[in-house]
């Protein structure tokens, strides 16, 4: 005989809902005690940036506010806050002078122009350098071209003076060897900027290079062996694992040099300076040189320097929002 035996389930046992507490009940730890809290696990940290903070503070931050005798008519003895208040006057008499679009163009032109022959030859020396697998004449290039940077700008002037001269400098022998004419390099001012911007990729060319060969030497060497099995050769490994790793270092480089492009150094342009080339030479920072110390027009100098910092301000805010836009990469990315 058999039956059959009916299990019946167990009733279910009511499971107490679980008790939701608000957000806005949990008290969390103000940004106060956060700091301080932080300030203990690595106040060896904190304790580093102390002298960088001060010096900005001290010598960049505080100089700020004397920017108002820009907008004041200056007076030494009365002081920044003592002076009168002229308001934009200063600023209305630099755009409406003559000269202000021959430093304004003068100033462009030169800084394109360092920036185009500036940029690129870093790059490719530092890509030939990374390419050379004989230690002894990379370690040899690497220290003709890295040389330069350590000698001052009066010193590279001063050379660059003796080689250029009509007189003593031996270029005008050389090409007179092969039939041209003497030419003044340092009267002519044609020549002026090609002058300074070369003179500049010589001295500065082998300092930039050592940025990218950092750069280069963290890329993955597994992407190269991927590479060289796929069949790649050398110039393809250059153009498709070698650049795309170093350009958003490049980018950065990049977008400093257009956000600085009108503040062009003063030393070089003024010491290669004379009356000959000044049509050419004349840039925003010798004109601010020559206003503010040798005429004393303290807050005039005052306005054009601080009317070329804010447009500065406005392209290096451009240029790395169309960096940003295009390749993805920017100073706050």
């Amino acid at each position: 005989m058999s039956g059959t035996i009916e299990v019946k389930p167990a009733p279910a046992v009511p499971v107490p809902a679980a008790v939701v507490t608000p957000r806005a009940a949990i008290k969390r730890p103000s940004r106060w005690t956060e700091a301080r809290r932080s300030f203990r696990r690595h106040w060896q940290l904190y304790l580093l940036i102390i002298v960088p903070l001060a010096y900005f503070v001290i010598f960049k931050y505080i100089p700020i506010s004397n920017a108002v005798i820009a907008f004041k008519d200056y007076s030494p003895i009365k002081g920044p806050w003592g002076s009168p208040w002229v308001g934009f006057k200063n600023f209305d008499l630099f755009f409406h002078n003559p000269v202000f679009w021959t430093l304004l163009k003068n100033t462009f032109i030169l800084a394109v122009y360092l920036v185009l022959a500036s940029f690129p030859i870093p790059i490719i020396l530092a890509v030939a350098l990374n390419e050379l697998r004989q230690g002894v004449f990379r370690k040899t290039v690497q220290l003709v071209t890295y040389a330069p940077y350590f000698i001052s700008t009066v010193v590279v002037v001063s050379m660059t003076l003796l080689v250029l001269s009509p007189r003593i400098g031996f270029v005008d022998d050389a090409i007179g060897l092969f039939g041209i004419p003497q030419i003044d390099f340092l009267g002519d001012p044609n020549y002026f900027r090609h002058i300074y911007v070369w003179s500049d990729v010589w001295q500065t060319t082998g300092y930039s290079a050592v940025i990218y060969l950092a750069a280069l030497s963290g890329i993955d060497p597994a992407l190269h062996e991927s590479a060289k099995i796929d069949g790649a050769s050398r110039l393809q490994r250059i153009r498709n694992v070698d650049l795309p790793g170093i350009m958003p270092t490049a980018v950065i480089i990049l977008v400093l040099g257009v956000g600085n492009i009108m503040s062009i150094g003063f030393e070089k342009a003024f010491l290669l300076q004379n009356q000959l080339n000044l049509s050419q030479s004349e840039i925003i920072a010798t004109y601010v040189y020559k206003t503010g110390l040798l005429n004393a027009d303290f807050s005039m100098a005052t306005a054009v320097g601080l009317f070329n910092s804010v447009l500065n301000l406005f392209l290096l805010l451009a240029v790395n929002f169309v960096a940003k836009r295009i390749t993805g990469n920017g100073l706050w990315s």
